[in-house]
């Protein structure tokens, strides 16, 4: 049993620790290579907020929970709570809508009944005018999580939900709740029935171009997959993957919302799959994509030139 702490102690800081600087690095490379002049692709736009929201999923989730797992209860007063929960509210669901339109952007790219017309709606400039329509949504959307929550409270004070060691939930209307909780029910649902949807879809051209290849090249020749069939391919085992991992910690959070006092472990968890997509997804984009991992190796051999000399 204490082996097993001791593991998922080690994750709990792991997790944000290397989440954060992949997402830092990729955020760092886009953000360079836009202020330096160089015409950014509509997919790099939405990569760029997607490892944003995936910063600060882990900057006010993961961070904060590993603190309070290793004894410090009391860091954050009021408005820290407040503010805290607002952001992974907002976070959080800005990384479900960006990867939602990186699913439909990229099967936009490969569908050819509809890559004509969309070649005129996905240019640089509107995919940033969607991205910035996503966070305004969930900064809207969210605007009623900070009444929600208070500081950690030490007192017996029964009307009051510990939901973590570090922040408290306040009593409220059950008609609000349920209203809140349908909304945000309602585009979860969309979102994800969109990414699946596009999913689908991208899994259909893809079983159709396998199929015209081999008819096309013979299976001595081996022909290598084209780089948007490499792209669709990251595409989908990074939405496959944010949709388990989302829908568990969606399921985790409804369990802890309905019971008064959660079982610490059951709050680790929770925070724990919602950590999992944020800590791992830069280094899928850093491995797939060329021109960051160009970058980076560029840096490196600067860097260690540097300290030869």
């Amino acid at each position: 049993m204490k082996t097993v702490i001791h593991i998922f102690c080690f994750l709990q800081i792991f997790c944000p620790t290397v989440g954060i600087l992949g997402n830092s690095l990729l955020f760092g490379v886009y953000t360079f290579t836009l202020f330096t002049g160089h015409k950014l692709k509509p997919k790099d736009l939405i990569l760029n907020q997607l490892v944003l929201a995936n910063n600060l999923v882990l900057f006010s989730k993961g961070i904060p929970q590993t603190m309070a797992a290793f004894g410090w209860k009391s860091f954050l007063d009021d408005p820290g709570c407040k503010v805290v929960f607002y952001v992974h509210r907002v976070s959080r669901g800005v990384a479900l809508s960006i990867t939602c339109l990186l699913s439909g952007y990229q099967a936009s790219k490969l569908h050819p009944k509809i890559s004509g017309v969309m070649g005129l709606r996905t240019s640089p400039k509107c995919i940033g005018f969607c991205c910035f329509l996503c966070w305004i949504l969930h900064l809207l959307l969210n605007i009623y999580t900070p009444m929600k929550m208070t500081g950690p409270v030490n007192s017996k004070n029964l009307t009051l939900k510990n939901i973590f060691v570090y922040c408290s939930k306040l009593p409220q209307d059950k008609l609000r709740d349920s209203l809140n909780a349908v909304t945000y029910f309602y585009f979860d649902f969309v979102f994800l029935s969109i990414m699946v949807w596009a999913s689908g879809s991208m899994v259909l051209v893809l079983l159709r171009h396998k199929q015209r290849v081999q008819h096309i090249h013979s299976r001595s020749l081996s022909p290598r997959p084209s780089h948007e069939a490499r792209a669709t391919q990251t595409i989908l085992m990074l939405v496959s993957s944010f949709v388990c991992c989302y829908c568990l910690s969606s399921i985790l959070s409804l369990c802890i919302a309905f019971i008064r006092s959660p079982n610490e472990w059951l709050v680790n968890i929770s925070v724990f799959a919602a950590s999992c997509f944020p800590t791992f997804s830069p280094f899928v984009f850093i491995s797939s994509d060329v021109h960051v991992s160009r970058f980076c190796s560029a840096c490196w051999t600067r860097k260690t030139i540097s300290l030869i000399w």
